[in-house]
Protein backbone atom coordinates (compact mmCIF):
# COMPACT_ATOMS: atom_id res chain seq x y z
CA UNK A 1 0.00 0.00 0.00
CA UNK A 2 1.39 3.41 -1.04
CA UNK A 3 1.46 5.82 1.89
CA UNK A 4 -0.42 9.13 1.35
CA UNK A 5 1.60 12.19 0.49
CA UNK A 6 2.09 14.73 3.24
CA UNK A 7 -0.32 17.64 3.12
CA UNK A 8 2.41 20.22 2.49
CA UNK A 9 3.60 18.27 -0.59
CA UNK A 10 0.04 18.15 -1.92
CA UNK A 11 -0.21 21.91 -1.35
CA UNK A 12 3.06 22.52 -3.16
CA UNK A 13 1.99 20.37 -6.08
CA UNK A 14 -1.38 22.08 -6.31
CA UNK A 15 0.26 25.50 -6.19
CA UNK A 16 2.71 24.50 -8.92
CA UNK A 17 -0.13 23.25 -11.13
CA UNK A 18 -2.12 26.43 -10.61
CA UNK A 19 0.94 28.56 -11.33
CA UNK A 20 1.64 26.57 -14.50
CA UNK A 21 -1.97 26.97 -15.64
CA UNK A 22 -1.87 30.71 -14.98
CA UNK A 23 1.39 31.04 -16.90
CA UNK A 24 -0.05 29.04 -19.80
CA UNK A 25 -3.13 31.24 -19.90
CA UNK A 26 -0.97 34.37 -19.85
CA UNK A 27 1.20 33.04 -22.69
CA UNK A 28 -1.89 32.11 -24.69
CA UNK A 29 -3.36 35.58 -24.21
CA UNK A 30 -0.10 37.19 -25.28
CA UNK A 31 0.14 34.94 -28.35
CA UNK A 32 -3.43 35.80 -29.33
CA UNK A 33 -2.74 39.50 -28.79
CA UNK A 34 0.40 39.24 -30.95
CA UNK A 35 -1.53 37.55 -33.77
CA UNK A 36 -4.28 40.14 -33.54
CA UNK A 37 -1.72 42.97 -33.57
CA UNK A 38 -0.10 41.48 -36.69
CA UNK A 39 -3.50 41.22 -38.38
CA UNK A 40 -4.25 44.85 -37.55
CA UNK A 41 -0.80 45.90 -38.77
CA UNK A 42 -1.47 44.24 -42.13
CA UNK A 43 -4.85 45.98 -42.36
CA UNK A 44 -3.17 49.28 -41.47
CA UNK A 45 -0.59 48.77 -44.21
CA UNK A 46 -3.36 48.18 -46.75
CA UNK A 47 -5.14 51.32 -45.52
CA UNK A 48 -1.90 53.29 -45.78
CA UNK A 49 -1.45 52.12 -49.38
CA UNK A 50 -4.98 53.28 -50.15
CA UNK A 51 -4.20 56.58 -48.46
CA UNK A 52 -1.07 57.04 -50.57
CA UNK A 53 -3.06 56.40 -53.74
CA UNK A 54 -5.81 58.86 -52.85
CA UNK A 55 -3.86 61.56 -51.00
CA UNK A 56 -2.58 63.05 -54.25
CA UNK A 57 -6.13 63.36 -55.53
CA UNK A 58 -7.30 64.84 -52.23
CA UNK A 59 -4.56 67.48 -52.33
CA UNK A 60 -5.49 68.34 -55.90
CA UNK A 61 -9.06 68.93 -54.70
CA UNK A 62 -8.00 70.98 -51.65
CA UNK A 63 -6.00 73.48 -53.71
CA UNK A 64 -8.92 74.72 -55.85
CA UNK A 65 -11.11 74.73 -52.75
CA UNK A 66 -8.71 77.17 -51.13
CA UNK A 67 -8.86 79.36 -54.22
CA UNK A 68 -12.64 79.14 -54.24
CA UNK A 69 -12.85 80.19 -50.59
CA UNK A 70 -10.48 83.11 -51.11
CA UNK A 71 -12.51 84.36 -54.08
CA UNK A 72 -15.72 84.00 -52.09
CA UNK A 73 -14.27 86.29 -49.42
CA UNK A 74 -13.19 88.84 -52.05
CA UNK A 75 -16.60 88.65 -53.70
CA UNK A 76 -18.28 89.27 -50.36
CA UNK A 77 -16.21 92.42 -49.86
CA UNK A 78 -17.11 93.64 -53.36
CA UNK A 79 -20.80 93.04 -52.71
CA UNK A 80 -20.71 94.95 -49.44
CA UNK A 81 -18.99 97.87 -51.21
CA UNK A 82 -21.40 97.83 -54.15
CA UNK A 83 -24.34 100.10 -54.85
CA UNK A 84 -26.85 97.26 -54.92
CA UNK A 85 -30.11 97.76 -53.02
CA UNK A 86 -29.79 96.74 -49.37
CA UNK A 87 -32.20 93.82 -49.70
CA UNK A 88 -30.41 92.45 -52.77
CA UNK A 89 -27.00 92.96 -51.20
CA UNK A 90 -28.05 91.06 -48.05
CA UNK A 91 -29.49 88.15 -50.05
CA UNK A 92 -26.39 87.81 -52.26
CA UNK A 93 -24.09 88.07 -49.24
CA UNK A 94 -25.93 85.21 -47.53
CA UNK A 95 -25.44 83.03 -50.60
CA UNK A 96 -21.74 83.84 -50.80
CA UNK A 97 -21.36 83.11 -47.07
CA UNK A 98 -23.08 79.73 -47.58
CA UNK A 99 -20.68 78.98 -50.44
CA UNK A 100 -17.67 79.83 -48.24
CA UNK A 101 -18.97 77.68 -45.35
CA UNK A 102 -19.51 74.65 -47.58
CA UNK A 103 -16.07 75.13 -49.13
CA UNK A 104 -14.45 75.09 -45.68
CA UNK A 105 -16.51 72.05 -44.70
CA UNK A 106 -15.25 70.17 -47.77
CA UNK A 107 -11.67 71.10 -46.86
CA UNK A 108 -12.23 69.77 -43.32
CA UNK A 109 -13.65 66.51 -44.69
CA UNK A 110 -10.63 66.08 -46.94
CA UNK A 111 -8.25 66.82 -44.04
CA UNK A 112 -10.01 64.24 -41.85
CA UNK A 113 -9.82 61.69 -44.66
CA UNK A 114 -6.11 62.29 -45.22
CA UNK A 115 -5.45 61.84 -41.50
CA UNK A 116 -7.51 58.65 -41.37
CA UNK A 117 -6.23 57.01 -44.54
CA UNK A 118 -2.58 58.06 -44.32
CA UNK A 119 0.22 56.25 -42.55
CA UNK A 120 -0.05 56.76 -38.80
CA UNK A 121 3.36 56.99 -37.15
CA UNK A 122 3.29 56.55 -33.39
CA UNK A 123 5.89 57.90 -30.98
CA UNK A 124 5.19 55.71 -27.92
CA UNK A 125 6.69 56.98 -24.69
CA UNK A 126 6.21 55.86 -21.06
CA UNK A 127 3.29 57.84 -19.61
CA UNK A 128 1.18 57.63 -16.49
CA UNK A 129 -2.32 57.22 -17.95
CA UNK A 130 -3.77 59.03 -14.93
CA UNK A 131 -1.86 62.19 -15.86
CA UNK A 132 -2.91 61.86 -19.49
CA UNK A 133 -6.59 61.71 -18.45
CA UNK A 134 -6.10 64.71 -16.16
CA UNK A 135 -4.61 66.74 -19.02
CA UNK A 136 -7.50 65.82 -21.29
CA UNK A 137 -10.10 66.75 -18.66
CA UNK A 138 -8.44 70.13 -18.07
CA UNK A 139 -8.56 70.81 -21.81
CA UNK A 140 -12.16 69.61 -22.27
CA UNK A 141 -13.60 71.19 -19.10
CA UNK A 142 -14.70 74.51 -20.70
CA UNK A 143 -16.63 72.73 -23.45
CA UNK A 144 -18.29 70.43 -20.92
CA UNK A 145 -19.24 73.43 -18.74
CA UNK A 146 -20.86 75.20 -21.68
CA UNK A 147 -22.90 72.08 -22.43
CA UNK A 148 -23.87 71.58 -18.77
CA UNK A 149 -22.06 68.24 -18.48
CA UNK A 150 -20.30 67.21 -15.27
CA UNK A 151 -16.93 65.50 -15.80
CA UNK A 152 -15.89 62.75 -13.39
CA UNK A 153 -12.64 60.80 -13.13
CA UNK A 154 -12.17 57.40 -11.51
CA UNK A 155 -8.52 56.29 -11.50
CA UNK A 156 -6.33 54.06 -9.29
CA UNK A 157 -4.30 55.55 -6.48
CA UNK A 158 -1.04 54.32 -8.03
CA UNK A 159 0.57 55.16 -11.38
CA UNK A 160 -0.60 53.21 -14.44
CA UNK A 161 2.41 53.38 -16.74
CA UNK A 162 2.02 52.52 -20.41
CA UNK A 163 3.94 53.17 -23.62
CA UNK A 164 1.61 55.36 -25.66
CA UNK A 165 1.65 58.22 -28.11
CA UNK A 166 0.09 60.76 -25.75
CA UNK A 167 -1.07 63.17 -28.46
CA UNK A 168 -2.84 60.52 -30.52
CA UNK A 169 -4.36 58.79 -27.51
CA UNK A 170 -5.76 62.09 -26.21
CA UNK A 171 -7.20 62.72 -29.67
CA UNK A 172 -8.96 59.35 -29.56
CA UNK A 173 -10.39 60.08 -26.11
CA UNK A 174 -11.38 63.59 -27.17
CA UNK A 175 -13.38 62.19 -30.10
CA UNK A 176 -15.28 59.96 -27.66
CA UNK A 177 -15.86 62.82 -25.22
CA UNK A 178 -17.17 65.16 -27.91
CA UNK A 179 -19.56 62.50 -29.20
CA UNK A 180 -20.80 61.78 -25.67
CA UNK A 181 -21.47 65.45 -24.89
CA UNK A 182 -23.28 65.93 -28.20
CA UNK A 183 -25.43 62.86 -27.49
CA UNK A 184 -26.39 64.18 -24.05
CA UNK A 185 -27.01 67.77 -25.18
CA UNK A 186 -28.60 67.72 -28.64
CA UNK A 187 -30.13 71.17 -28.09
CA UNK A 188 -26.73 72.86 -27.67
CA UNK A 189 -25.41 75.18 -24.97
CA UNK A 190 -26.87 74.93 -21.48
CA UNK A 191 -28.28 77.76 -19.41
CA UNK A 192 -26.04 78.96 -16.52
CA UNK A 193 -26.10 76.37 -13.73
CA UNK A 194 -28.08 73.84 -15.77
CA UNK A 195 -26.87 70.23 -15.46
CA UNK A 196 -27.71 67.95 -18.38
CA UNK A 197 -25.60 64.88 -17.82
CA UNK A 198 -22.37 63.31 -16.61
CA UNK A 199 -19.31 61.97 -18.39
CA UNK A 200 -16.86 59.69 -16.60
CA UNK A 201 -13.32 58.63 -17.48
CA UNK A 202 -12.55 55.37 -15.64
CA UNK A 203 -9.11 53.75 -15.60
CA UNK A 204 -8.48 50.21 -14.34
CA UNK A 205 -5.70 47.65 -14.46
CA UNK A 206 -6.53 44.24 -15.90
CA UNK A 207 -6.25 41.33 -13.47
CA UNK A 208 -3.25 40.04 -15.45
CA UNK A 209 -1.36 43.26 -14.78
CA UNK A 210 -0.25 43.64 -18.40
CA UNK A 211 -3.21 45.60 -19.75
CA UNK A 212 -5.07 48.82 -18.87
CA UNK A 213 -8.81 49.37 -19.34
CA UNK A 214 -9.88 52.95 -20.01
CA UNK A 215 -13.63 53.57 -20.23
CA UNK A 216 -15.52 56.66 -21.37
CA UNK A 217 -19.05 56.46 -19.90
CA UNK A 218 -21.91 58.87 -20.57
CA UNK A 219 -25.52 59.25 -19.43
CA UNK A 220 -26.95 59.82 -22.89
CA UNK A 221 -29.51 57.81 -24.85
CA UNK A 222 -27.06 55.02 -25.69
CA UNK A 223 -26.33 53.52 -29.10
CA UNK A 224 -29.22 51.82 -30.95
CA UNK A 225 -28.70 48.11 -31.52
CA UNK A 226 -28.83 48.47 -35.30
CA UNK A 227 -25.90 50.95 -35.26
CA UNK A 228 -23.47 49.07 -33.04
CA UNK A 229 -22.16 46.78 -35.78
CA UNK A 230 -21.27 49.72 -38.06
CA UNK A 231 -20.50 52.56 -35.66
CA UNK A 232 -16.72 52.31 -36.11
CA UNK A 233 -16.89 52.21 -39.90
CA UNK A 234 -15.90 55.31 -41.90
CA UNK A 235 -18.78 57.62 -42.81
CA UNK A 236 -21.23 55.77 -40.57
CA UNK A 237 -22.09 58.96 -38.65
CA UNK A 238 -25.71 60.10 -38.46
CA UNK A 239 -24.82 63.58 -37.13
CA UNK A 240 -25.55 66.43 -39.52
CA UNK A 241 -22.36 68.14 -40.62
CA UNK A 242 -20.08 65.44 -39.20
CA UNK A 243 -17.23 63.95 -41.25
CA UNK A 244 -18.12 60.40 -40.24
CA UNK A 245 -14.48 59.62 -39.45
CA UNK A 246 -14.23 60.45 -35.74
CA UNK A 247 -14.94 56.98 -34.32
CA UNK A 248 -13.17 55.26 -37.21
CA UNK A 249 -10.04 57.32 -36.47
CA UNK A 250 -10.38 56.58 -32.75
CA UNK A 251 -10.48 52.84 -33.41
CA UNK A 252 -7.49 53.06 -35.70
CA UNK A 253 -5.45 54.96 -33.09
CA UNK A 254 -6.25 52.34 -30.44
CA UNK A 255 -5.46 49.45 -32.77
CA UNK A 256 -2.17 51.08 -33.77
CA UNK A 257 -1.31 50.95 -30.06
CA UNK A 258 -1.98 47.19 -30.11
CA UNK A 259 -5.26 47.63 -28.24
CA UNK A 260 -8.97 47.18 -28.81
CA UNK A 261 -12.10 49.28 -28.35
CA UNK A 262 -15.53 47.91 -27.52
CA UNK A 263 -18.95 49.45 -27.00
CA UNK A 264 -21.89 48.57 -24.83
CA UNK A 265 -24.90 50.37 -23.39
CA UNK A 266 -25.22 50.67 -19.63
CA UNK A 267 -28.16 49.02 -17.80
CA UNK A 268 -29.61 52.43 -16.92
CA UNK A 269 -28.88 54.04 -20.28
CA UNK A 270 -25.87 55.74 -21.74
CA UNK A 271 -22.98 54.38 -23.76
CA UNK A 272 -19.64 53.02 -22.55
CA UNK A 273 -16.61 52.81 -24.82
CA UNK A 274 -13.85 50.69 -23.29
CA UNK A 275 -10.29 50.89 -24.56
CA UNK A 276 -7.90 48.05 -23.74
CA UNK A 277 -4.25 49.02 -24.03
CA UNK A 278 -1.20 46.79 -23.51
CA UNK A 279 1.09 48.41 -20.96
CA UNK A 280 4.14 47.37 -22.99
CA UNK A 281 3.04 49.50 -25.92
CA UNK A 282 2.50 48.62 -29.59
CA UNK A 283 4.55 45.92 -31.24
CA UNK A 284 7.51 47.26 -33.22
CA UNK A 285 6.86 47.39 -36.94
CA UNK A 286 9.45 47.07 -39.67
CA UNK A 287 9.79 50.21 -41.75
CA UNK A 288 8.65 49.93 -45.34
Amino acid sequence: MIPPLPAFLIGLASGAVLAALAAARSLRRRAMRTLEAERRAQASERLAELGSMTSGLAHEIKNPLSTLNLNAQLLREDILDSNLPEETRAAVTRRVDALARETLRLKDILSDFLQFAGRMRLDPQPRDLRELISELVDFFQPQADRAGVLLRVDVPGVPVMARVDAGLLKQALLNLAINAVQAMTPEGQARPGERRGELMFRLELDSTGDEARLSVIDHGPGIPEERRATIFRPYASTKPGGSGLGLATTRRIIEEHGGTITLYNGPSGGACFTLRLPLGGPLPRAEA
